[in-house]
């Protein structure tokens, strides 16, 4: 099977934000950007497995800025780190000034997928080749997120996360 680069998962969705979608301050729901986020990230999963994808986590997610209504709101989300069937997905997201057009990052996430075949048994997944810095960056870290959160969920013991301890040696 053969590793592809994070930028072939890419996915970018862009959408407005509709009085419908927001609460009592005319911010965009959290739940609301929260359901995007995860449509985006999901687009990116299948884009790297070629597999049906399924939600595993959320990992992370920052809630750094508010998006009022009539935002042009827009997400990136790209598969940051492939394990056997799962894998990583930033998801960064971005408003545009209405006047000028600039982009500022106004939130972002961490999830987890992992590829199923038709029975909804894990399949192994290609690896990633990360090519950029960011890429690079958050490729890094992700053993040691995914060693965290199975320390969480009770599924490693801690004095088993070698990327986690490793911090702390010096």
């Amino acid at each position: 099977m053969d590793a592809k680069t994070a930028k072939e998962s890419l996915t970018v969705l862009t959408d407005l934000v509709l009085p419908g979608d927001t609460n009592y301050l005319d911010n965009l729901f959290g739940g609301e950007l929260l359901a995007r986020m995860d449509r985006a990230c999901s687009i990116a999963a299948r884009r790297h497995s070629a597999r049906i994808v399924v939600t595993a986590s959320v990992n992370h997610v920052a809630f750094n800025k508010s998006v009022p209504v009539g935002s042009v709101v827009t997400l990136e989300a790209k598969v940051s780190r492939a394990f056997t069937s799962s894998m990583e997905i930033y998801v960064d997201v971005w408003i545009e000034d209405r006047q000028s057009g600039l982009k500022t990052k106004v939130n972002e996430g961490i999830y987890t997928f992992v590829a199923v075949d038709e029975t909804g048994k894990p399949v192994q997944i290609p690896q990633i080749i990360p090519e950029t810095a960011l890429e690079k960056e958050r490729f890094e870290g992700a053993l040691r997120r995914k060693q965290l959160s199975l320390i969480l969920a009770g599924k490693l013991k801690p004095n088993d996360a070698t990327e986690l301890k490793a911090l702390f040696k010096s």
